[in-house]
């Protein structure tokens, strides 16, 4: 029987060497509520981790491809890739 189905591996192999690996992920991913001031000194923590981590740019694509709607990812915020998203959709 033939599948059509692959390994998956390669997609995520990535993310072992992310500076993020195994740490809390509120630093990421907006609490509900989460507002103004709070909202911009935790995105901009994890734009910081993001900019010393050696896998940031394969993180950013994997959020756009996969149309993740949360969190920071690759050193973008969720709001960032939407802008970026509506660019790519006009043209």
């Amino acid at each position: 029987m033939k599948t059509r189905t692959r390994p998956l591996l390669g997609d995520w192999e990535w993310q072992a060497e992310a500076a993020c690996r195994g740490m809390d992920s509120s630093v990421f991913f907006s609490p509900a509520g989460e507002r103004g001031p709070a909202r911009r000194r935790r995105e901009e923590t994890a734009r910081e981790i993001c900019r010393s981590c050696p896998v940031s740019d394969p993180c950013a694509r994997f959020a756009q491809a996969s149309q993740q709607y949360y969190g920071t990812w690759g050193g973008y915020t969720e709001t960032e890739r939407r802008a970026a998203a509506r660019v790519r959709n006009r043209k």
